[in-house]
């Protein structure tokens, strides 16, 4: 295990990661093509690429596919932070606003950069037995455009933390 885990970057393991979560638990993941382009305890950036099935009728990036940039990038950032503890802890978004400043006419680059904030969060679902949660910022840009950015959004991330698989929801609640 330790000998793959050196033959294969980080990044690499992530989009890895990614795309079979996509594959098998939500496979419009798998059909917009998404990938990790950095991932960090700090920062998670995704891609996806601007081709005929995330275009809209203008020749930009469809807004639904913007989102799922989105929920992907603070998703797989919080994903990360969460396998680095022991815990079990559940994730789901409670609300979802977007601000779409530009047309988006090429590939996609979404990025959180929360992780320290994140991490404190997943600190706290695994030292209680109550939902937590906090707003989190991505923000989409065409890097062959420039570093501007094309929409921004806000997600509140909440976490609680849940009995691992085999275990009885009675001995959460004893410990």
């Amino acid at each position: 295990m330790n000998r793959l885990r050196k033959l294969f970057t980080e990044r690499t393991r992530e989009s890895f990661s990614l795309r079979w979560f996509g594959l098998t638990k939500i496979p419009l993941l798998s059909y917009v093509g998404i990938s990790v382009a950095e991932v960090s305890p700090e920062r998670m950036v995704v891609r996806i690429p601007l081709r005929r099935r995330t275009r809209n009728h203008l020749g930009s990036m469809y807004f639904g596919v913007l989102c799922v940039g989105a929920d992907c990038a603070a998703g797989a950032l919080a994903m990360y932070l969460i396998r680095r503890q022991p815990e079990h802890i559940a994730l789901v978004f409670k609300d979802f606003n977007a601000g779409f400043l530009k047309r988006a006419e090429g590939e996609v680059e979404f990025c959180c950069s929360q992780g320290k904030e994140i991490a404190d969060l997943v600190a706290q679902a695994a030292a209680s037995d109550e939902r937590v949660e906090r707003q989190v910022e991505v923000i989409a840009t065409v890097p062959s455009s420039g570093l501007e950015p094309v929409a921004r959004f806000k997600l509140t991330l909440s976490l609680k933390k849940r009995a691992k698989p085999g275990q009885s929801g009675q001995a959460i609640a004893a410990s």
